[in-house]
């Protein structure tokens, strides 16, 4: 026994997808040539699976702020946010996502996962708290809830009544109730019932976590995700996201209606011991976020983008997880049609997401297909007509 045997199933995917020639874990994009396009072995493909919502990656003023952080302040903080690695740029994102969410309070991490892994690890404590979890919540926060060392409970994904069941069914003594879930689902793109989520913990005494990610900027009148669409925003507890999506960057946050989040600063291990965001990240994530608030076309473009690609795939034939939603996922039977549907996809110029158990809901074999408001119509038409051929070969396959 040495410590890589326990890779043996692993190595049997990794072995089966490098006989197939197209590993899909191990693709190099080789030249970023914009935010919906780059070469892959040496061909111009489209990027259908970057999460790049919004398409702000190449905005302007956002490089601009990005460049010019850099030449004032260097490539990098050297020191956690604990220690020297807070600067004045840390702390106006903080008051500007705040001000946004009208939440009032907001801490950020290094990444979107550390923002829920530091979080929710903190708020939780062994013995005296429990943490009643999605069962499809994102990886970080069940990460999270395990470094926490609180009970944690899973409850069925997306049903408020299962919640309900488990809550009325908790020890008094526990006097810490937090339940997470999140807004858009990344693996299918489905959205949470946050209204009657937020009902249940309430009555239950609990807090809610939501973890808005994959949904900032894309859902709500003013983009500030599906607490918002749901009228939400004055009744969760704590929101949390990533700059890595719609804001276009690397980074995440946590923001609390309750004045108790600064104590996170103190409490928080991925916090305290983790070097902040360097200063070009900071500055290009706060211009994106400046975007989102002034320049609500472009999510109007995203939608219509969206409204497009699910209405022509779900007319091939293929069975979609979920309705219309920026990420737009085909249901495969098994996790080899899943490789050679990708791997089509590719030979044709598109590049979307595989993604197979264990890393999926219900050992679910999928493709995930990203929606861009950068997506433009030879975009478009190039994605249609690659999914058009792999219905041919595909949506029959047993």
């Amino acid at each position: 026994m040495n410590l890589f045997d326990k890779f043996e199933d692993k190595a049997v995917v990794y072995n089966q997808l490098s006989d197939i020639g197209k590993n899909p874990f191990t693709v190099v994009m080789e030249e970023i040539i914009s935010p919906t396009r780059a070469k892959i072995k040496g061909r111009e493909t489209v990027l259908a699976g970057t999460h790049n919502y919004l398409g702000l990656t190449f905005q302007e003023e956002a490089i601009k702020a990005a460049q010019t952080a850099l030449a004032e302040q260097g490539t990098g903080t050297t020191g956690s946010r604990f220690a020297n690695g807070t600067f004045s740029g840390h702390r106006h994102l903080e008051e500007q996502l705040a001000d946004y969410l009208g939440l009032g309070h907001c801490v950020v991490f290094s990444t979107g996962y550390q923002a829920n892994l530091g979080a929710i690890s903190a708020l939780a404590h062994p013995g005296s708290d429990v943490i009643l979890i999605d069962a499809d919540c994102h990886a970080c926060i069940y990460d999270g809830c395990q470094l926490s060392g609180a009970e944690t409970i899973r409850f069925r994904h997306n049903s408020p009544e299962s919640l309900d069941k488990r809550m009325a069914r908790l020890d008094p003594e526990l006097k810490g109730r937090l339940v997470c879930i999140e807004g858009m689902y990344s693996m299918f793109g489905d959205v949470a019932p946050i209204k009657e989520f937020a009902e249940v913990t309430h009555k239950h005494g609990g807090m809610l976590y939501v973890d808005e990610a994959h949904s900032f900027g894309v859902y709500g009148s003013t983009g500030r995700g599906c607490s918002e669409a749901d009228d939400m925003m004055e009744h969760i507890d704590f929101y949390s996201g990533t700059f890595s999506k719609s804001l276009a960057s690397i980074g995440g946050f946590v923001a609390s209606r309750h004045k108790e989040l600064e104590y996170l600063r103190f409490s928080s291990r991925p916090y305290m011991f983790t070097a902040s965001p360097s200063p070009a990240n900071i500055a290009s994530a706060t211009a994106a976020l400046t975007a989102i608030r002034s320049k609500h076309e472009i999510r109007t473009k995203l939608w219509e983008n969206v409204a497009r690609l699910h209405g022509s795939i779900k007319q091939l034939g293929f069975t979609l997880a979920a309705d219309p939603a920026p990420v737009i996922s085909v249901l495969f039977p098994n996790r080899e049609i899943a490789f050679a549907a990708w791997s089509f996809l590719l030979e044709q110029g598109v590049y979307v997401n595989l993604a197979i158990p264990p890393g999926t809901p219900n050992a679910t074999s999928l493709l995930r297909l990203s929606v861009s408001a950068a997506h433009n119509g030879d975009d478009l038409d190039k994605i249609v007509a690659a999914y058009n051929g792999m219905a041919a070969q595909f949506v029959d396959a047993k």
